[in-house]
C-alpha cells in the first residue's frame, strides 16, 4: 500500500494541451497545486514531469482516470491508462490510477470561492484537479489500483 511507502507524491490532471500537477507532503498530509505544464512532445512532456519527480525526491505517482459519470472508461480513461503505463516503464517509481470524476467541477467551484477572477480560475483550474485527485488518493482506505495490477 503507498501509504506504507513514506515520500513524496506526484499527481497529474491530463488535459489536452495542459496538464495540472500537484505533489503531497513527505509524510502524504498535505497537498500543493503547482504550476501547470503545456503538453507539446512525449519527449518534453516526459523530461518535465522527471524534473518534477527529481526535485520533490517523489516516491510515487498519480494520475487522474477520467471515468465517465457512470464509472465506464472511454477514450479520456485508456489515454490516461496509456500514459500511465508510458510513466512506469520511464519512472522507475509506481504509477497509480486514481478516479478523477467531479475533479474539475469540485476545483472550479473552490477556485470561485476564493473569489478569483474567471482568468485566473482558468490559469489554475488544472493543477487544483492534480490536488484533489491526489488528495483524494491519499485518503483512500483501501488499496488503491497501482498500473500494473490494472491491466
Amino acid at each position: 500500500m503507498p501509504s506504507e511507502s513514506p515520500g513524496r507524491l506526484l499527481a497529474i490532471d491530463l488535459g489536452a494541451k495542459r496538464v495540472g500537477v500537484a505533489v503531497s507532503d513527505e509524510l502524504r498530509i498535505t497537498v500543493k497545486p503547482l504550476p501547470s505544464i503545456v503538453r507539446r512532445s512525449w519527449k518534453d512532456f516526459l523530461r518535465r514531469i522527471v524534473a518534477l519527480v527529481e526535485t520533490y525526491d517523489a516516491r510515487g505517482m498519480v494520475i487522474g482516470l477520467p471515468l465517465r459519470l457512470d464509472g465506464v472508461e472511454g477514450e479520456a480513461a485508456q489515454d490516461a491508462r496509456a500514459v500511465a503505463s508510458k510513466f512506469q516503464r520511464s519512472l522507475g517509481i509506481p504509477v497509480y490510477l486514481q478516479d478523477e470524476r467531479l475533479t474539475t467541477f469540485e476545483a472550479a467551484s473552490n477556485l470561485r470561492s476564493g473569489a478569483r477572477s474567471e482568468q485566473e480560475i482558468d490559469a489554475a483550474i488544472d493543477s487544483e484537479s492534480a490536488a484533489l485527485i491526489l488528495r483524494d488518493f491519499i485518503v483512500r482506505n483501501d488499496r488503491p489500483t497501482a498500473l500494473e495490477n490494472s491491466t
